[in-house]
């Protein structure tokens, strides 16, 4: 039985409609939540207005209602049943928001319902610019300058007073729904209009852009003792500038600098113990510079977040089935047989592969769209790809866009001259990662390609492996084509038709398949065992690779 016996019913807050900038990650994280409840005998009765989502299949929860989002609809559930604690963790921006109107209308001390998983205290000081900024001055971590306004001539004033550029974040929107960057004052007025118009309690905060500075993501856990677990470290490819729902990401971090890891994790935890007094999960955003190493914070959700989806696929660790678990007061040790079958879930996991997760987006569909991408989220979802190397893992990623691309290249559409690829990639768009490669292909340097897109080196070299592997490829047809060769570029990500249309004269990509069958070359499948084989785990899924 769950630590806190009081609770026999739970009643778990839904995300709403699938919309860009919150999708279906958070009807996973739902799914999840209420199958870990149930298992502890809880009763859970389950609120979202979609009806096309996983979480609302009556077999989920013991009761649905597919009513509207709102206080309305909280008060009849908790009129018609008889409902001992609410998860709003589970829902993303729109559940906490749903949340603490509910807390502030006095609902939830009405019907005696406790808060689990988070406070609203916690809740307020995450998404209120102002309070956020205060915590991280008085726990000694570092912020970009910023202020909180609330008027129009406020935000103004501010703005010239620090200068260009900036960034106008809304407090309480999701997605970086109203936010936007301001590079001179003819763009001011607009922006400071359209962030507090966007913010529900009509407050944006003016803060110092770090555009081109590197961005991390962490995903932590804490239980009711304050014992703080760190899940997955996510480096975004792009720079700051680009939400990160619409970079390209990539776990574990591959650029961080032993010390600036440590310094990013202790900084992760203490923010996180700030916070409040909940159990659950967090996720921590920190921009680094690149020259200097200086950590700043972005920002802190108190909450299951898009990228926890992600980080449970990524490291084979349930996030949200864990989190819910910790919210009805279990502690980390005491779960046991929850992931490996041999641990508890006090541990963190290590991997021995690489993740890239690669959004999708359907500009095609939305005519006359801006296809530039900046703070507010435009994608319609994303792949994840697992790869025993990066170069592996972004051309399985690039495979599975369902835009045709058989790996990282156009071959032969669209292709601009150097100089025009150079211009092109400035300004970050949804293809730049495959005009980034065309460059390279063109003979543009990676010290050119990393200062005008902020890129880090490490990534665009790895790209030029592709580049080198093409060229060599080139030279070859299907028939001469060296065993080494073709061992090579499975192993980094190649796919049988990209090969067929690389190799010099006619190819099929049944041609590939049958040559590296007969030279065995064939795939293997390594495990996804969240500790890199240190112990034996019984929960295990796979990947496949072309690596022995």
């Amino acid at each position: 039985m769950p630590i806190d016996n009081s609770i026999k019913s739970v009643l778990i807050i839904g995300s709403g409609p699938i919309i860009i900038g919150q999708a279906c990650e958070f009807d996973y994280s739902g799914s999840q939540a209420a199958r870990s409840l149930r298992e502890e005998g809880i009763k859970v009765i389950l609120i979202n207005s979609n009806p096309a989502t996983i979480m609302t299949d009556p077999m989920m929860a013991d009761k649905v209602y597919l009513l509207p989002l709102n206080v309305e609809s909280i008060e009849q559930i908790l009129e018609e049943n008889q409902i001992d604690a609410v998860l709003p963790t589970m829902g993303g921006q729109t559940a906490l928001n749903l949340c603490k109107e509910a807390e502030e209308l006095g609902v939830w001390v009405k019907y005696n319902v406790k808060l689990i998983g988070v406070d609203v205290a916690a809740i307020d000081t995450a998404e209120d610019r102002e309070k956020f900024r205060q915590l991280m001055f008085k726990i000694g971590v570092k912020v970009a300058p910023s202020h909180v306004a609330n008027s129009f001539l406020e935000g103004k004033e501010f703005a010239q007073e620090i200068g260009f550029p900036l960034v106008i974040r809304p407090s309480f929107t999701l997605g970086g729904t109203g936010g936007s960057f301001v590079h001179n004052k003819e763009e001011l007025d607009s922006a400071l209009e359209r962030g507090l118009k966007a913010s529900p309690i009509h407050e944006v905060l003016v803060e110092k852009a770090v555009l081109g500075w590197k961005e991390y993501e962490l995903e932590l856990l804490r239980d009711k003792n304050d014992n703080v677990v760190i899940i997955c470290t996510v480096e975004n490819l792009d720079p700051m500038g680009i939400h990160t729902g619409d970079s390209i990401t990539v776990a574990p971090a591959m650029t961080l600098s032993d010390t600036s890891f440590q310094d990013m994790r202790n900084q992760a935890i203490l923010m996180m113990r700030s916070l409040g007094n909940f159990a659950g999960g967090c996720n921590v955003q920190f921009a680094q510079n690149p020259e200097t190493e200086e950590l700043i914070a972005v920002e802190i959700n108190p909450r299951v977040s898009r990228s926890s989806a992600l980080a449970s696929k990524a490291t084979g660790y349930p996030i949200a089935k864990i989190a819910a678990k910790l919210a009805i007061g279990y502690s980390l040790d005491e779960l046991k047989n929850q992931i490996t079958k041999t641990t508890s879930a006090y541990f963190e996991p290590a991997l021995d592969y690489v993740i890239v997760k690669m959004p999708r987006w359907n500009f095609d569909k939305f005519k006359g769209a801006n296809d530039t991408l900046g703070l507010q989220m435009k994608s319609v979802g994303e792949v994840m790809s697992i790869g025993r190397s990066f170069t592996e893992a972004i051309q399985k990623a690039c495979q599975s866009l369902e835009n045709d691309a058989v790996g990282l290249g156009y071959y032969g559409k669209n292709l601009m001259k150097s100089e025009e690829i150079v211009e092109y990639i400035k300004i970050p768009k949804w293809d730049r990662i495959f005009r980034i490669k065309d460059a390279l292909m063109q003979g543009v340097t990676v010290k050119t390609i990393s200062q005008v897109t902020g890129i880090d080196k490490w990534f665009v070299h790895q790209i030029q492996i592709i580049c080198n592997i093409e060229k060599e490829i080139a030279k070859h047809s299907i028939d001469t084509l060296p065993t080494e060769l073709l061992k090579e570029a499975k192993k980094n990500g190649f796919s049988d038709d990209q090969i067929a249309k690389i190799v010099h004269g006619d190819c099929s990509d049944e041609q590939v398949y049958e040559k590296r069958k007969a030279l065995g070359i064939t795939r293997v499948y390594k495990m996804v065992d969240t500790c890199s084989a240190e112990f034996e785990a019984k929960t295990p899924y796979f990947y496949s690779s072309f690596e022995n």
